[in-house]
């Protein structure tokens, strides 16, 4: 199966793409955008009554001595300085509040595609990754709608402005400019499509730092067990090297973007002094239209010089926008379950009809497995490890999905069914469930986000979570901490339990869901499983193969193939593999003065392993 990370980095940028995409932004914001822009416009226009002022104060109330004039100037200055304040006031606002709102909603639309995704594209995706792109590529748009938009667009529409009025106080001497600025244009133009691809790699890279770091932070015990803090601090010194060398870079271009922008400048005062002096010179341009010349030359440089900073910051968004767009562009499981007749009930009869699976092309995992799970009843998966049982699991979940043959539910092939109503009939226990960093309550609840309190204490019960719940000092409301870490590895598997009761599933996917219990605990609960199964659909994976001899039939696999099949009583009989997993386990616990009478016992990893 193809990596999906991959496939992706695969895909090119399209400038065409990003600019699409850009304009549908704008158009999901435009009435901010259009507010804005129109205040931008009166904003600049206003910028131009000082330069001009200049030329009557030089020209009229000095060179013709009129002083009547100078107060009228005056007062049209400070109006137009006053109604700069202002239209800057509600650019800040309008512009800002709108890129906010265009970020927000670019991480929802982000992370409501990433959660629709396979789960084939988690296992080959670093969680840190996807944070970045979620988080830190929307980030970017802020320069496309916020301030960097009305600098850039303000500082275009000033320089058009500013050179229509230069080419009418000397169009010779604009003509020149424009050769300077158009040679300008052309060097932006070639930096900003250089600079385009380091952005892209700079996010990359740190995205890959950043999932690095989660994932030591996340394993920071088994980090201090095996002393390894000098080897990630290693680990994350190379990468964020390469994030620092990827800075440098974009530095230097920049730099030279700058530097080169410095010379535009220097050359147009140049050749103004030069050109411009002989008119005065030359009685052909007055000194109050040089004054204004100069301060008009000095209104298109500053935009020049904002526009190439503010393109480099358009250049990372575009980044950002390149990997947003592949990542959107991706197939999600909602679309490929689009158009597919919906479920009307769910029995739970599964049926796998030659089914073959291969995580690696040409290696395949199952091999043509076929077995059929009859509503109602339980299908125990034994096997050493690396045998498939997970992988069967993962299909029966409709995690991945078969490389050869079908798999029925209810006599429909599980590929024609829509995917979130299938899965809202599952409920599943694992070995390593998952607690969310919240309450006792909001955890069970997470299978039912409306189940009442009281029906949160039944399943409690059922589970024997009230136990322990009861003796904290806030009862269902405790906070369990970041992945349940404050909770006991039996308290989180009781809890992961009574969620699995809550959501009342009609396929129960139980894989070692007692293995972080201890034999009390395990004994305590049997009768609260025994009842969950009732009536639905159960495959159970366990390494203890006591607590599977009630199942209906049990699958024994390896090497991807069921080898034995039958309950615990034929299997036994057989003499084969299962009857040599059983025993091996009994002969451990006679070793280690366990009653082998037993049926719920502990046992060393070796054996757990074997039967895995």
């Amino acid at each position: 199966m193809a990596n999906p990370e991959t496939q992706t980095r695969k895909q090119k940028p399209s400038a065409r793409s990003a600019w699409r995409e850009t304009r549908e932004l704008f158009g999901r914001h435009r009435a901010r955008i259009t507010i804005g822009l129109l205040v931008m416009v009166v904003d600049r226009l206003a910028g131009f009554v000082a330069p001009f002022s200049l030329k009557f104060f030089v020209d009229d109330v000095v060179g013709q001595n009129r002083p009547r004039l100078l107060l009228p100037l005056v007062a049209a200055v400070g109006l137009a300085t006053l109604i700069q304040a202002g239209t800057t006031f509600a650019l800040s606002n309008v512009m800002s509040v709108a890129a906010q709102r265009a970020i927000a909603d670019m991480r929802r639309a982000v992370q409501r595609k990433v959660l629709r995704l396979p789960v084939s594209y988690f296992d080959s995706t670093k969680t840190g990754a996807l944070i970045a792109r979620i988080m830190e590529d929307a980030e970017g748009i802020r320069n496309l709608i916020g301030t960097g938009l009305v600098q850039l667009v303000g500082g275009v529409v000033t320089a058009i402005l500013a050179l229509v009025a230069l080419l009418w106080l000397n169009w010779q001497l604009t003509l020149y400019t424009l050769l300077f600025l158009s040679a300008f244009g052309g060097v932006m133009a070639y930096a900003f499509s250089t600079l385009r691809p380091i952005f892209r790699e700079r996010s990359k890279i740190n995205a890959e730092v950043t999932g690095r770091l989660g994932e030591t932070l996340g394993g920071v015990r088994v980090v201090k067990v095996y002393t390894a803090e000098r080897r990630e601090q290693k680990v994350f010194a190379t990468g964020v090297h390469r994030l620092l060398r990827n800075v440098a870079q974009t530095i230097t271009g920049v730099s030279a973007l700058s530097s080169f922008t410095s010379l535009v400048i220097g050359g147009i005062g140049i050749l103004m002094l030069t050109v411009g002096g002989r008119a005065v010179l030359n009685h052909t341009m007055t000194l109050g239209a040089l004054t204004t010349y100069v301060a008009l030359i000095a209104m298109v440089s500053a935009p020049v010089v904002q526009i190439a900073s503010i393109g480099t910051q358009v250049s990372e968004a575009f980044a950002g926008l390149d990997r947003i767009r592949e990542l959107m562009s991706m197939e999600g499981e909602d679309s490929a379950s689009a158009g597919r007749a919906p479920i009307s009930e769910v029995c739970g009869d599964v049926a796998f009809d030659n089914v073959s699976f291969a995580y690696t092309p040409g290696i395949d995992v199952l091999k043509h497995v076929s077995f059929r799970a009859p509503a109602g009843s339980t299908t125990a998966l034994v096997g050493s490890s690396g045998s498939g049982k997970s992988t069967l699991i993962g299909l029966v979940m409709a995690f991945n999905r078969p490389g050869s043959g079908h798999i029925l539910i209810d006599g429909r092939d599980l590929e024609t069914l829509p995917m979130s109503e299938y899965r809202s009939h599952l409920g599943v226990v694992l070995q390593d469930n998952f607690l969310f960093d919240g309450s006792i309550a909001d955890n069970i609840r997470f299978a039912k986000p409306g189940a009442t309190i009281d029906e949160v204490r039944e399943v409690s019960r059922i589970a024997h979570c009230d136990e322990f719940i009861e003796q904290f000092p806030d009862k269902y409301e405790t906070i369990v901490g970041e992945r349940g870490v404050k909770l006991s590895g039996g308290q989180r598997q009781r809890v992961a339990i009574a969620r699995a009761i809550l959501a009342d599933p009609r396929i129960l996917i139980l894989d070692e869901a007692t293995s972080s219990l201890d034999s009390e605990s395990e004994a305590k609960i049997r009768s609260g499983l025994r009842s969950l199964r009732q009536g639905r659909t159960t495959f159970v994976i366990a390494h203890r193969l006591s607590t599977i001899r009630s199942a209906d039939q049990i699958l024994v696999l390896e090497h991807g193939e069921i080898v034995e099949r039958g309950n615990h009583t034929t299997l036994m009989a057989l003499s084969g593999r299962y009857r040599d997993l059983y025993e091996r386990q009994h002969s451990v616990q006679e070793d280690q003065f366990i009653n082998p009478g037993e049926d719920f016992t502990p046992e060393p990893e070796s054996v757990a392993g074997s039967a895995r």
